[in-house]
């Protein structure tokens, strides 16, 4: 887009990272918030969002003049809304505009309008041009911005009733897109027009595909155990026979199982994803797997002409019900920019890693670090009980001081109600222990402290805790 000079006040189009072109208005930033550094941009609020952003002005574009154009282009019932909005925006100062035509102040002298401050590029103290007519950005319970380095997590009392983006480009080179709020049925999420599959309806799977349907996403399921689909196919899914017609069906497929193996036989087994892929094909791993199969199945999957991308997930069943997984993505830039939507509509945040295998690698480091901490918890519970400690007094106190999380609480009391019930299975997390493991041995690196925590996830699936919850190894230190 070329440079265009604005003011406080003007209409514009506004593109944001990836995302299409989007009406907004001009604004003034809240008096504390600094223009980010090195950059020329403009701050825009955008309509039929209520989100806030640092917008670069090589980004922006007069609206009146390319409205036509962005119509022709950019399609969605939201899209519409929000031009709509703008519509009703512009009848309504119209109104306000004729109404003080007529009208003047007590001794019948018009009231002066208050000319509108042209922003300047290399401003630094921005509060100066802020406009008292326009309620201030800070005290909006809708308030985002975009920032190029860093971000600030605004407190729960200030997040939005629906989920809104931000996009965080890191001196790293990684990219995350942020959605701060834990409602996944919300309106301010564009579908891809892009046919979507997905294969595995565990978990975690289940979570991800009502939160694609719910978006409005296209969405065809195909699972080994074929009754899942069902409810699925009630809320407005379409059925896959196969993963073979589920990719040949789609633009892209997703596919979230449960060990390397069973991702290895999606892909090269009969009737399975290989068979299906033609040139363009997109393919997009969520299992948590070692990087080596990660390699494999690229390699496969791109000699076909495909278009392979991983993105494990973070989180656990209720997370995923939730739309807040942290996905971390990393292969083909492209790919993942195109699930841009999909991923809006199951996490709260996604993270680009780079060259395919990181986030696998990243991944397992995670959950090698959640692992060992839940049994460390469970060995603390144990200890408080053999030594005469009240266990709930011991989690109280736990629950007050620096190691305090939602984590923490739900799992010990859990514990302590006897309420196993898989949120991420025990088997899974003794699994991600012992790629991570074995992850470390490749790269000579020491992970004792996963060691002895996986050997204790061992002892717990030997007595049957396999389908339970990672929260009952607790029960490996009482028999």
């Amino acid at each position: 887009m070329a440079t265009v000079h604005l003011r406080i006040g003007d209409l514009v189009w506004g593109k944001l990272g990836r995302y299409p072109p989007w009406p907004g208005k001009v604004v003034s930033p809240p008096k504390d918030l600094k223009k980010p550094r090195g950059k020329k941009c403009h701050f825009v609020k955008f309509f039929g969002t209520e989100d806030h952003a640092w917008i670069k002005v090589e980004q922006l574009k007069p609206y009146h003049p390319h409205k036509e154009e962005m119509i022709k282009i950019n399609k969605g019932k939201r899209f519409q809304q929000a031009v709509d909005a703008v519509e009703d925006f512009l009848k309504k100062a119209k109104g306000k505009e004729q109404n003080s035509d007529g009208k003047g102040d007590s001794k019948g002298k018009k009231t002066p309008s208050k000319p509108l401050k042209i922003l300047e590029e290399d401003d630094e103290d921005l509060s100066a041009l802020k406009d008292p007519s326009e309620k201030p950005v800070k005290d909006d319970p809708h308030f985002h911005h975009f920032l190029l380095s860093q971000s600030e997590k605004p407190a729960s009392s200030m997040e939005p009733i629906s989920k809104r983006l931000k996009i965080i480009e890191e001196d790293t080179g990684s990219t995350s897109i942020q959605a701060a709020d834990s409602t996944a049925i919300n309106g301010s999420i564009t579908p891809t027009d892009k046919r979507i599959g997905f294969l595995g309806l565990g978990l975690m799977g289940s979570g991800i595909v009502s939160n694609l349907l719910k978006m409005g996403h296209v969405v065809t399921v195909w699972n080994r155990t074929a009754e899942k689909c069902d409810l699925f196919i009630q809320e407005g899914a379409r059925l896959g026979r196969t993963p073979a017609e589920v990719v040949s069906m789609c633009d892209i497929t997703f596919s979230c199982v449960s060990d390397p193996k069973a991702a290895r036989d999606l892909v090269l087994g009969p009737s399975g994803v290989l068979q299906g892929i033609r040139p363009g094909k997109c393919y997009v791993e969520m299992s948590t797997v070692d990087p080596e199969t990660i390699t494999e199945l690229s390699q496969v999957i791109t000699s076909r002409g495909g278009r392979f991308l991983e993105a494990p997930v973070a989180g656990s069943q209720q997370l995923s019900n939730d739309g807040m997984l942290v996905i971390l993505a990393a292969g083909d830039r492209t790919v993942y920019e195109d699930c841009s939507s999909c991923f809006q509509a199951m996490g709260k945040t996604s993270f680009f890693l780079g060259e395919a295998g990181n986030a696998a690698r990243m991944m397992l480091i995670l959950n090698m670090v959640q692992g060992s901490f839940m049994a460390t918890i469970a060995e603390g519970l144990t200890l408080a009980q053999a030594t005469g400690q009240s266990q709930q007094t011991f989690l109280d106190i736990l629950c007050q001081g620096q190691m305090a999380s939602t984590f923490v609480d739900q799992k010990c009391q859990n514990i302590l109600q006897g309420n196993f019930k898989p949120d991420y299975y025990l088997k899974h997390i003794q699994k991600d222990l012992r790629l991570a493991i074995s992850m470390g041995d490749m790269a000579n690196h020491p992970t004792p402290m996963a060691a002895a925590a996986n050997e204790v996830y061992k002892r717990a699936k030997a007595l049957d805790q396999s389908d339970n919850d990672m929260s009952a190894v607790y029960r490996a230190y009482i028999h």
